[in-house]
């Protein structure tokens, strides 16, 4: 006899051993195996389909995939044969109730339940996978070749004002006045190479992340910043969510951090400037259930810095935030460098995708609580 799909308060009873799978990171759906309806999907469901969990529970595997054969095989293959998991990358859909969205490439794993009649629908997106490999490997490559710079500017700082000192003493012993032109040199280079070596120290020291910080405040502080050095030709848009809350950090950190992005960003628009097209987007949104260096967080700032100039140069796209690399004649390459550590010191990450035309840096932050908060 066929088993009537579970409705009301018997379906809350049935499911609530699944309430910890609301945290989990990756889209899941329950599934009643006899009606191929959902019974239950978690937060990342919602947000990968496009669906509130309202809607999407009681709909058919065909409303959301359409007629799916390789799917629908991987359910009979774990009900009929009783293996545990059957796991394989699909195109998932559209189907009738998502037919104005795209198909999801995915990693679909379908496994086997207590319950008989129901089968669980896991999937992550590849290129969703692919970005968090792609991301874990860039976080290490960054912080090995910012533990090589922070070690070299060490070893460069102590030398560095012993050749200051000496040409300043050698300065005062030169009878002809004229000389004092070479030690000057000597004299500037020598502050120009130590500024360098404290820029590099800097953000290793200890930020003061203990107070809340609205983000609108510091991204309209880098727009007056950057439309003042800019003020011809250069249009800086708001795409703001206001009902964001304040994050816990160091403001001057964050207003630094974000400026570096914006002022690389106005620097590279120069023809666009020429010809009054440059355009600079702020978007501001609320990203939920994020993991951000292994760690998960229930919300999270989404800050995207949007472009429209030229796009990074694909010989150095995937080392844009390391140390002294530069797109730019005469950069100094530690503008991206001091922005990402700036942001992992909030706990956060920074990426970037980039098109000619298009260039997109996306900051992630977690809303934290105080330590002893409640």
């Amino acid at each position: 006899m066929l088993r009537k799909p579970v409705k009301g308060a018997a379906k809350a009873a049935l499911f609530s051993p699944y309430s910890a799978w609301d945290q989990l990171p990756n889209a899941l759906l329950v599934v009643d195996y006899d009606h191929q309806t959902v019974v239950y999907a978690n937060p990342m469901a919602e947000m990968s389909l496009d669906l509130s969990r309202k809607i999407l529970e009681g709909l058919s595997i065909q409303d959301l995939f359409g007629q799916h054969q390789d799917l629908i095989k991987m359910l009979h293959a774990v009900q009929g044969e009783q293996i545990d998991a059957q796991r394989q990358d699909l195109q998932l859909g559209p189907g009738p109730s998502r037919a104005d969205h795209q198909p999801i490439m995915a990693h679909v794993v379908v496994g086997r339940l207590d319950d008989p009649h129901l089968v669980l629908i896991e999937w992550l997106p590849l290129d969703q996978q692919l970005r968090s490999e792609r991301d874990a490997r860039l976080v290490q490559q960054v912080e090995a070749n910012k533990s090589l710079m922070r070690n070299l500017a060490h070893e460069i700082k102590n030398p560095l004002g012993g050749i200051r000192g000496a040409a300043q003493l050698l300065e005062f012993e030169l009878p002809d006045r004229s000389l004092h032109e070479y030690t000057q040199v000597i004299i500037k280079e020598s502050d120009r190479l130590q500024s360098l070596v404290d820029r590099l120290l800097a953000p290793h020291r200890k930020q003061h992340i203990d107070d809340f910080v609205n983000i609108h405040e510091v991204l309209e502080r880098v727009r007056s910043l950057v439309l003042a050095e800019f003020p011809q030709g250069l249009t800086i848009k708001r795409n703001y969510d206001i009902s964001l809350p304040d994050l816990l950090g160091d403001q001057e950190a964050l207003i630094q951090a974000v400026l570096n992005v914006v002022h690389n960003a106005a620097q590279a628009l120069t023809e666009e400037i020429a010809q009054e097209t440059a355009v600079i987007e702020l978007q501001t949104r609320v990203a939920r259930n994020v993991t951000i260096s292994k760690q998960r967080y229930k919300l999270a700032l989404d800050l995207h810095i949007k472009d429209n100039g030229p796009g990074i140069p694909e010989e150095i796209k995937d080392k844009i935030f390391f140390p002294l690399v530069s797109g730019k004649e005469g950069g100094s390459g530690l503008g991206l460098t001091l922005a990402q550590t700036y942001i992992q010191q909030h706990f956060g990450f920074m990426g970037c995708t980039s098109i000619p035309g298009s260039t997109d840096f996306q900051i992630q932050m977690p809303f934290r609580i105080k330590s002893g908060d409640a």
